[in-house]
């Protein structure tokens, strides 16, 4: 008997228990950062020291992308305030409440971030694109602004002004913006490799002319929808672009074919199919060196 509570006392001593592992090192960095939030969130109702455990989880990840899952106001709020090492951010998860009220405290205290996705933020204005340019994100390479109305000239030249690392920049649907700003945004970040300009008619050959002559890395362009652009601004395109990978020019009317078929000899992908007749004439002389005509 003494024998047998002596092993069970023994065991008791050995056995390790979750929460004995060490936190940061074992917990947070390959634990936790393997559950997705919804799993985290309830988690912490375990224990108060479950809640501490992931209060400080929060505290530390570097990406915030709460993948199809409605985040609460009040738990965004508490997950977020005492981050100061976000690298990615992404909102859409949010959109449907978020204002500047929320988000200017997280944009504040963090400055290394490199992705930023408020996609249909509808309800933020332009103070929070202002603020995430007076962070002085120098490292911010990844911007997607998709369908934010609130997305003006003012706040896109701000954050040109101090973001000029910025590789990606989604703009699509943001109809506030003209010409002139994407001319600002294109010579200020002229190591862009992906813009989306599409469902904006303020947009001109202007805009797409000064986008090929200063960023010489394009690979993806967006225009769809955008109904000014022409062919002049589509042979620049391919002139001062040599990398260019993908081109969309859907519903673009004024784009034709005489643009798009020097860029298509290149292999660059478009969003439009060429002409029928084109494409009978190309099947044909493939075949040509084949046929023996005898009269």
């Amino acid at each position: 008997m003494i024998q047998a509570e002596m092993e069970d006392e023994e065991k008791t001593r050995t056995r390790c228990r979750l929460l004995d592992l060490p936190w940061e090192d074992v917990l947070v960095v390959h634990i936790l950062s393997c559950l997705p939030v919804r799993q985290l969130l309830s988690l912490q109702r375990v224990s108060k020291k479950f809640r501490t455990l992931i209060h400080l989880y929060f505290a530390k990840c570097r990406s915030f992308d709460p993948v199809q899952l409605s985040i609460p106001k009040e738990a965004f709020s508490v997950m977020l305030k005492d981050n100061t090492v976000l690298q990615k951010l992404s909102l859409q998860s949010c959109s449907h409440w978020l204002t500047d009220d929320e988000l200017l405290p997280v944009l504040s205290q963090n400055q290394r971030l490199v992705s930023v996705d408020m996609t249909d933020c509808v309800r933020l204005t332009r103070r929070s694109l202002v603020a995430l340019s007076l962070t002085r994100c120098l490292h911010l390479q990844h911007l997607t602004l998709s369908q934010c109305s609130f997305v003006d000239g003012l706040s896109l030249r701000s954050l040109a002004d101090y973001c000029g690392a910025l590789r990606s920049v989604d703009l699509t649907g943001c109809c506030q913006l003209k010409d002139d700003a994407i001319c600002y945004l294109a010579k200020k970040c002229a190591k862009l490799t992906f813009l989306s300009l599409a469902v904006n008619e303020n947009i001109t050959d202007e805009s797409v002319e000064e986008v090929a002559k200063n960023c010489r890395s394009l690979e993806h362009l967006d225009l769809n929808c955008c109904l000014r652009v022409r062919n002049q601004s589509i042979r620049t395109l391919g002139e001062y672009c040599p990398k260019l990978q993908s081109l969309k020019v859907k519903h673009c009317h004024q784009v034709t074919e005489s643009s798009l078929e020097p860029l298509r000899k290149r292999n660059v992908r478009i969003d439009v199919q060429p002409p029928l007749e084109r494409v009978l004439l190309s099947h044909i002389m493939r075949y040509t060196p084949f046929v023996n005509l005898q009269v």
